[in-house]
């Protein structure tokens, strides 16, 4: 993977907004609607085109296709994989019971959005028959991408890690979760290797390794989550044993929302065990103002030697634009914790399209946003380099 060299790099989580005619394809097909193959196919194209073509405007450095053909970055295995069918029950997270009226305005907004909370579950078992999907998509992402000097410095995908998948769309024929994770690694890991195969770092998004302790683990005590988390972890290990640890990069976090998150679990015990997977970077969320302190856990939990450090300096559910001195703030604090600037790429909270028709940052700004980071790490890059 690409280090800060010279300067400091950008990139981001990954989703990035969808165009309406796009969005509402998708969430058509996800509802289990007849649509236009051939329609859906070239809005994709014209998407993945466009959003390209805005990161690099913007100045990011590592960049993507912004998950343009996926419905949501954890329920798009279900069209790619077989086993999966019905629709599964996920418990709400504690902060948002807690506060219906927050819930209810969330509802709202995600009225139109793809299958979130209700996406479909495991009904047999999955099997991972087809790749033609994923290689269209890194297809496309290659034929949209300008030539030589002119796209990215790094190209990167993202695909959903054995976790996450096993937490949002839940088990109804495993009947173990360990046997579920396990059979998902299993079948996963021929997407991930695909990725690499093509070029691209691969980006495992993992939020079930915090999130996942106010929903699917909520009614366990601390100890049993962080033996779920060892479990999710040694599951990525296995899925890609067959990739280099300098080609993955590792993506966590509590939600994508805008809630209270006043039950998320502190970082500091999550570390030692995120630290056993074989990633070469880490990304997580430290603009949101219920984490910005976490980087003090790296203070007592150092990153690995060699490992790369992508903090969110970017908050992804607020409209609000980050001034840029703040990010390079942000930027400086970080690689003062690190203790090598090389080894700190600046990033984003978390992905700014998640789920098709779910989205609380508006385009325009969502590109405001992106450049604002650019500028602070310019600003970053001056004050670390002189």
């Amino acid at each position: 993977m690409k280090r800060s060299e010279h300067r400091i790099l950008t990139t981001h989580v990954g989703s990035l907004p969808r165009p309406p005619s796009l969005r509402d394809l998708l969430v058509r097909q996800d509802r289990g609607e007849a649509v236009d193959s051939g329609a859906l196919a070239r809005e994709a194209e014209a998407a993945v085109r466009y959003v390209i073509s805005r990161q690099l405007d913007a100045g990011v450095d590592v960049g993507n296709n912004g998950e343009q053909p996926r419905v949501g970055f954890s329920t798009y295995p279900a069209r790619r994989m077989r086993g999966f069918g019905g629709a599964s029950k996920r418990r709400m997270s504690r902060d948002m019971a807690e506060h219906p009226d927050y819930m209810a305005r969330l509802a709202r907004q995600r009225s139109g959005a793809a299958r979130i909370n209700d996406a479909p579950q495991a009904v047999a078992e999955v099997a991972y028959t087809d790749l033609g999907e994923a290689t269209a998509e890194c297809e496309l992402f290659q034929r949209a991408t300008p030539g030589e000097g002119k796209g990215f410095a790094e190209p990167f995908m993202t695909a959903a890690s054995p976790g996450v998948i096993a937490t949002i769309m839940l088990d109804a024929y495993y009947g173990s979760h360990e046997r579920y994770i396990r059979a998902l690694a299993r079948e996963m890991r021929k997407e991930y290797e695909l990725i690499v195969a093509r070029g691209f770092v691969l980006q495992l998004d993992c939020p079930d390794l915090a999130m996942e302790r106010v929903r699917f683990f909520q009614d366990e005590p601390l100890d049993r989550f962080l033996d779920a988390v060892a479990l999710h972890i040694d599951a990525i290990n296995e899925a890609v044993a067959a990739i280099p640890r300098d080609r993955v990069r590792l993506h966590l976090c509590w939600g994508n929302y805008d809630g209270p998150h006043t039950h998320d679990v502190a970082l500091e015990p999550l570390l030692p065990i995120i630290y056993r997977a074989r990633v070469g970077a880490l990304s997580l969320p430290l603009a949101s103002p219920r984490h910005q302190h976490e980087l003090k856990a790296f203070r007592r939990h150092p990153l690995p030697d060699g490992m790369l450090f992508l903090p969110g300096v970017i908050d992804s559910t607020t409209n609000v634009v980050e001034h840029p001195e703040v990010v390079a703030d942000r930027i400086t604090a970080a690689v003062e914790t690190v203790g090598d600037r090389t080894r700190v790429l600046a990033g984003v909270d978390c992905g700014f399209g998640t789920f098709a028709g779910s989205q609380l940052v508006e385009e325009s700004i969502v590109w405001t946003k992106l450049r604002a980071l650019r500028d602070g790490a310019d600003l970053a890059t001056k004050r670390l380099w002189g």
